[in-house]
């Protein structure tokens, strides 16, 4: 099936594409990388009256660090996150995260912003942003505002994203540099690529005693949005891990979640698997928090 038709229109600056998106409103929709829209162009999920093609905005493409946090430009595209010094160094999750996303030729296409306003639950760059409690800027014609994913993700590939509104910046915040701090993304898809069936991802520090004195941990793919595990997280400060405790907090975290089955694994499945997962990341997650201390002693 071939998409309806549509007009074309292609800005060259972040201003046009918002004059544009103020005045068509409801009947356009904006195309980046198109790794997300065109599927649903072609299926005729979506039928715009315009397409505001926004990849020849260059200012909306870049990586930096700004106060605290990696700024990355919503047209960035992965590949280009992937191969980052500057990511590898101050946010690893993301760098463990990217591998995940598609295929070589979908990450040399698809852009930040596009997977971040998709608001894909069984995404990676949504998991990742809401494990490390990051920031989304949005811009329309007369203003700019910053949101969080609990703000900015309500539901299954829905956003609080307005018709007049486009994302412009998601900001990751540069993750604690420390000889005990360790990260990990863990993630079960039919096939390496596909969305995944869960994912979990957690970020630990470690104190002296090598007991848990900060943990963040979020799963996706088994709810309507990334969901932060906040029992788990206070479950495991102060505390030194054991296999009782992780045991405890996969049961917990199976309870927390509220996926649906389909054809490729039941509600029952995705449940207990999730649990699993998290219990794995922060396995991987002290793991690493140790390789870290060992190497700077």
């Amino acid at each position: 099936m071939k998409p309806s038709k549509f007009k074309y229109l292609k800005p060259s600056s972040v201003n046009e594409a918002l004059t544009y998106l103020e005045e068509y409103g409801d009947d356009c929709k904006i195309i980046s990388g198109g790794q997300s829209l065109i599927p649903v162009l072609n299926m005729r999920l979506s039928t715009p009256e315009f397409l505001i093609d926004v990849s020849g905005i260059k200012e909306l493409n870049y990586i930096r660090e700004e106060d605290g946090y990696i700024a990355i430009g919503a047209l960035t595209r992965h590949v280009e996150v992937e191969n980052s010094l500057l990511i590898k160094e101050k946010c690893p999750l993301l760098i463990d995260a990217i591998k995940w996303v598609g295929h070589k030729q979908i990450r040399n296409r698809g852009t930040i912003g596009g997977s971040v306003a998709h608001g894909d639950p069984s995404a990676e760059l949504p998991c990742v942003l809401t494990t490390l409690r990051g920031e989304i800027v949005i811009a329309s014609v007369d203003e700019e505002e910053v949101v969080g994913p609990e703000d900015f993700f309500l539901t299954y590939l829905l956003t609080s994203l307005q018709t007049n509104q486009l994302v412009k910046e998601i900001r990751f915040p540069i993750m604690t540099q420390g000889e005990r701090v360790g990260h990990s993304f863990v993630e079960v898809a039919r096939r390496h690529g596909d969305f995944g069936l869960a994912i979990a991802a957690a970020v630990i520090e470690l104190d002296n005693q090598g007991l848990i004195q900060k943990a963040q941990l979020a799963v996706g793919g088994v709810n309507p949005v990334p969901l932060i595990i906040e029992e788990a997280e206070e479950l495991l400060i102060g505390k030194e891990v054991t296999e009782a405790l992780l045991k405890e907090i996969a049961e917990l975290t199976s309870e927390c979640v509220d996926p649906e089955g389909d054809l490729h694994g039941s509600a029952d499945y995705r449940r207990e698997l999730i649990g699993t997962l998290l219990k794995r990341a922060i396995e991987e997650a002290i793991a690493r928090a140790w390789e870290g201390e060992e190497k700077v002693g």
